[in-house]
C-alpha cells in the first residue's frame, strides 16, 4: 500500500490513501479521513492493479510511467516533430526583441530556438505534472 493508491472498504466504499505509518494507513473517503490497520479492514485495491517485483502500483501509473520512459528512450518526444512542421515562411526566421528604452540593445533570437525552448519547457512540466500527482 503506498499514498495515492485507491483502496476498497466493504461499508466506507472507494478512498485513496493519504498517508502510511508501520501500522495504520490514512485513508480519504467521501465521508472523511479514516486512520485505519490496512490488514484487519478488509480493504482491496480500488483499482485496476500490477505487480513488478513485488510492489503493487496502479496500473494507471505503471502504464504512464512505462510509456514515457519508452517514449523518452525512443527519442520520440513530440519536441522535434512540432519544430519540423514549423510553416517554411518562418524557416531561419529571427524574432527581434526591443527594449522601450532606445539606449538599450536589442535581442535576435532564432525562431527555431525560441520555438525549442517552449517545447522544452512545456515538456518539462509535463515529467513535473506526472511526478507531482503520482506522488499523491
Amino acid at each position: 500500500m503506498h499514498v495515492g493508491m485507491k483502496v476498497r472498504h466493504p461499508d466506507l466504499g472507494i478512498g485513496t490513501v493519504k498517508g502510511v505509518s508501520e501500522h495504520l494507513a490514512d485513508i480519504r473517503f467521501d465521508s472523511g479521513l479514516r486512520s485505519m490497520a490496512p490488514e484487519q479492514s478488509n480493504l482491496e485495491p480500488g483499482e485496476a492493479q500490477a505487480e513488478v517485483s513485488g510492489l503493487a502500483v496502479p496500473l494507471s501509473t505503471l502504464v504512464a510511467e512505462t510509456v514515457s520512459a519508452t517514449i523518452k528512450e525512443l527519442g520520440l518526444e513530440r519536441e522535434d516533430a512540432l519544430i519540423g512542421q514549423m510553416a517554411s515562411r518562418w524557416e531561419n526566421g529571427v524574432m527581434i526583441l526591443r527594449p522601450s528604452d532606445p539606449a538599450l540593445q536589442s535581442k535576435e533570437v532564432p525562431l527555431e530556438s525560441f520555438f525549442h525552448k517552449i517545447v522544452m519547457m512545456r515538456n518539462n512540466l509535463r515529467v513535473l505534472e506526472q511526478k507531482l500527482f503520482s506522488g499523491l
